[in-house]
């Protein structure tokens, strides 16, 4: 089944969590994941992927105009609607307006048909209720990016599982 993980990466950041995220996904058997950038978006695998986690640093605590836009434009194009959608942020400091991404990811995954993924507190931790967050390397290296890794293979590799759970049935 494939997967794709979808992002807009300014300083290289989200672009790294979004290759955690195919990681994890990869884990899980029948998965075949793969990321891109919206500037190099394979449009036939989008199209055959039956989820898509879509990634964006916060930008002014938002997604990136970029990234709203090409949601805007391509979600009809690409048949978001029915099929598993996921979101993901990285943000320049602690409270950078990660979780605000997040919600605007997926209110806009809802509205294009998507249906939307949380493992929420049923896996246990680490608890993943929205999407995973991360802090870039670029203002706090004491709480970096490197940091959050291991809670984006994770989304992945639960992304996956219920990607091909639903798939199964």
């Amino acid at each position: 089944m494939k997967l794709a993980v979808v992002y807009d990466s300014i300083t290289g950041n989200t672009k790294k969590a979004a290759e955690w995220i195919v990681e994890g996904m990869n884990e899980v058997e029948d998965a075949e994941a793969m990321a891109f950038s919206i500037h190099e978006a394979d449009e036939a695998f989008l199209k055959e992927s039956r989820g898509i986690v879509i990634g964006s640093p916060s930008y002014m605590a938002q997604l990136t105009p970029d990234m709203h836009s090409w949601i805007m434009s391509e979600s009809g194009k690409l048949g978001f609607g029915g099929k598993l959608g996921g979101a993901f942020a990285t943000e320049q400091y602690t409270h950078g307006g990660g979780d605000l991404v997040l919600q605007s990811i997926l209110t806009m995954e809802m509205v294009s048909g998507m249906i939307c993924y949380s493992g929420g507190n049923s896996l246990g931790v680490p608890y993943i209720h929205l999407g995973p967050v991360a802090v870039n390397d670029n203002k706090e290296k004491h709480n970096g990016l490197e940091y959050y890794r291991e809670n984006f293979v994770i989304f992945g590799k639960r992304f996956a599982k219920k990607a091909v759970e639903l798939g199964n049935r």
